[in-house]
């Protein structure tokens, strides 16, 4: 099971700097009824081929449009805002506060608590984050940059859907198989996305689909969506939320390394404390994620 958070890592990861490069020519609301569409075709193909039953029992339906909802369409739509708003590795940094917020959500909701080593590795974790958030913290409250503040703004409310999404479905799990109720929380995403654009009249791009963007768009809609969602679902299930969550600690590392390679973005001398501080966090929840218990941790 180690190897969900390592393939996690590097497919979410490397899908910061992807969706930078489509963000260049498709509009947030249009990636999204691309990106999350896609990848929920993909995987009812999937289900398909593998003879499953596409339909999930009745009784799942709500979960599946509350998790699609919380943590696939806020999740993906301020993040794509957030994007937009500030560089790709501020944008990928504060997003990844969602382990506190699922912690704290987890604690309050589910009665999880936090034994020593995750306490350890949450303060690692929330100390990397916030060495790595400061440049954007002293811009929104020191220079009252409101620029700034949107770049704070959309990464916060993207991490509180995620956090929110993966307590609800901890707390109530769906039934049914799990490429099946991942594709459809997939489609609700896109439903979301696809109002969006509607509503605001973002129309698709005919022009400026260069090799890379075609490349970066593959990339994102298969594993960056379809099967880094199908992985994450199936994590989720196996462990409690609080490991859950920590595990993608290093999502953010990865991202800022890709961004630096793909996007251009250069992390400053201080980045790189954060770094070991978040990579170290991660570190001591997924070398011991086999021994993990699936809820309600002593």
């Amino acid at each position: 099971m180690r190897l969900i958070p390592v393939a996690l890592a590097l497919f979410w990861g490397l899908n910061w700097p992807a969706v930078k490069i489509i963000l260049a020519i498709v509009p947030p609301f249009t990636l999204r009824v691309l990106g999350l569409g896609s990848g929920a075709l993909l995987l009812l193909l999937l289900a398909r081929a593998k003879r499953l039953d596409l339909l999930p029992p009745r009784a799942s339906w709500p979960g599946i449009v509350v998790g699609g909802f919380l943590a696939v369409a806020v999740f993906n739509l301020a993040v794509a805002w957030a994007q937009l708003s500030t560089s790709t590795s501020r944008a990928a940094v504060l997003t990844f506060t969602m382990p506190m917020m699922s912690a704290v959500l987890a604690w309050a909701v589910l009665g999880e608590r936090l034994d020593r080593r995750r306490a350890v590795a949450l303060a690692l974790g929330a100390a990397g984050v916030a060495i790595l958030a400061w440049p954007v913290l002293r811009a929104v409250f020191g220079e009252h940059d409101l620029a700034a503040a949107k770049g704070l703004l959309f990464p916060l409310v993207a991490a509180f859907g995620w956090a929110a999404g993966t307590v609800y479905l901890k707390g109530w799990p769906v039934a049914g198989h799990r490429i099946v109720i991942t594709a459809w929380q997939l489609v609700v995403g896109a439903a979301c996305a696809l109002a969006g654009a509607l509503v605001s009249g973002e129309s698709f791009p005919m022009q400026g689909w260069s090799g890379r963007v075609v490349a970066a768009l593959s990339f994102h809609i298969v594993l960056g969506t379809a099967v880094a969602y199908w992985l994450w679902f199936v994590l989720s299930e196996r462990v409690s939320a609080t490991v859950a969550t920590l595990t993608t600690l290093m999502v953010p590392v990865v991202g800022v390394l890709g961004a630096m390679a793909l996007v251009g973005d250069r992390p400053a001398a201080l980045d790189w404390w954060g770094f070991g501080l978040v990579l170290a966090g991660a570190a001591l929840i997924v070398l011991n994620l086999d021994a993990a218990p699936g809820r309600r941790p002593a």
